[in-house]
């Protein structure tokens, strides 16, 4: 099974881009977007100079437990940048989910409270709501984090979507929003909570 059948198996098919669509930003946006894979992984990044953002990581259910994702994440916090990324809400019917999001905790990212994302699939025509969570080594702030969403929205998810797909995704200021009082709300919430 290629890196491309193993993301296809395992992430849900409004989350794919399509082969085509990788391939071509591995090859004209080879500067920012990487493909790092062995038997037991698979990592789609992309680096810009001031952040990191993951695309995709796939770790074989044989090797799960065995700290590939961890070393993954390791060698990414090595590069000193804030590190994004999109994952869906917690679906209590899918352990998966509910694992990726223990496992991003443990690895000290933090949830975006004030950053809506709601993109619909050119796949499927759904709505498909996603959480970002963030993890940065200089305590960045949420509406920073959101900015680099933004320019990782345009230059990755709908490069050359309209060639690629034959339509449009819809633009970056319909997908994400940012809410600062959702933010101030959730601090709140969370000094209020009992310890």
């Amino acid at each position: 099974m290629n890196w491309y059948e193993k993301l296809q198996k395992y992430f849900p098919v409004e989350e794919m881009k399509s082969r085509e669509h990788m391939e071509m930003l591995l090859e004209e946006k080879g500067d920012i977007y990487y493909k790092d894979e062995s038997p037991q992984h698979v990592l789609m990044y992309a680096e810009f100079d001031t952040f990191i953002f993951i695309d995709y990581v796939w770790v074989s259910a044989k090797t799960r437990g065995q700290g590939v994702g961890h070393q993954l994440i390791e060698k990414l916090k090595e590069k000193n940048k804030p590190i994004i990324l999109e994952v869906e809400p917690v679906d209590y019917e899918d352990t998966d989910s509910e694992k990726r999001l223990h496992f991003y905790r443990r690895e000290g990212f933090s949830h975006a409270h004030s950053i809506g994302y709601n993109r619909r699939s050119l796949a499927t025509n759904e709505e498909t709501p996603m959480e970002i969570l963030y993890w940065s080594p200089n305590d960045d702030s949420e509406e920073m984090i959101y900015e680099q969403m933004k320019k990782m929205y345009e230059m990755i998810h709908t490069y050359k979507d309209e060639e690629l797909y034959g339509k449009s995704y819809q633009s970056v200021d319909e997908v994400l929003s940012y809410d600062e009082d959702s933010k101030r709300k959730n601090i709140l919430e969370n000094i209020a909570a009992p310890k």
